[in-house]
């Protein structure tokens, strides 16, 4: 077991309110636990969306392409502090100013690791630079790529097996964050020390 399986996770109800802790192994195991997550998007001045295609060893939806970042902030940690944290650490990225544009409650089983994701989901926007320098680590990212996030809600619907299935409603919020969903626009969050509709899914059920 990797030493971030052994992480906290905040458990939660279905309208985001804190009720316990458990393990990251013990969250992800059938039939799964309702936590808090995030999921970033790193978009560029021409709104093109930053993918990450996620590694072999993952534990959940290896090799599929998913948004920029995702994570899971340990109990009584901010949002915009753990989402900082895990871009640094899969990316390299610096610290970025991050607005929460929706929130993505959603279940999913990966039928090749048994695991499951259910997972109360913020989805974060954060402006970035594509001449920004990265540097991703090899044990969480396969590949990155930009890509149109209207063409891409069109290409999940043509072959959602090649990418994450949180990934649809993630996008769904960066491009209409005031819409029907159930997260409302929140405002922007600055990390520590820096200046600057509910669905369940199953894999391949979209």
């Amino acid at each position: 077991m990797s030493s971030r399986e052994k992480h906290l996770v905040e458990l939660v109800d279905e309208t985001g309110k804190a009720h316990g802790e458990t393990t990251v192994a013990a969250a992800h195991q059938p039939p799964g636990q309702l936590h808090r997550a995030f999921s970033v998007l790193l978009v560029d001045p021409d709104g093109q969306v930053l993918l990450q295609r996620r590694a072999a060893i993952k534990t959940r939806f290896p090799l599929r392409w998913a948004n920029s970042c995702c994570g899971h902030p340990q109990p009584g940690e901010s949002l915009a502090e753990a989402a900082n944290r895990r871009l640094s650490e899969e990316l390299g990225a610096g610290p970025v100013e991050l607005t929460e544009v929706g929130i993505y409650v959603y279940y999913a089983e990966d039928p090749a690791t048994g695991r499951v994701e259910f997972e109360y989901d913020h989805v974060l926007r954060g402006e970035f630079l594509p001449s920004a320098p990265l540097l991703p680590d090899p044990e969480e990212v396969a590949e990155l790529r930009w890509a149109d996030p209207t063409a891409l809600e069109a290409d999940l619907q043509r072959d959602p097996r090649s990418y994450a299935p949180w990934l649809g409603g993630v996008v769904n919020r960066l491009l209409r964050p005031s819409g029907s969903g159930s997260g409302a626009t929140g405002p922007a969050m600055t990390p520590p020390g820096s200046s600057a509709d509910d669905t369940a899914e199953r894999s391949g059920g979209r």
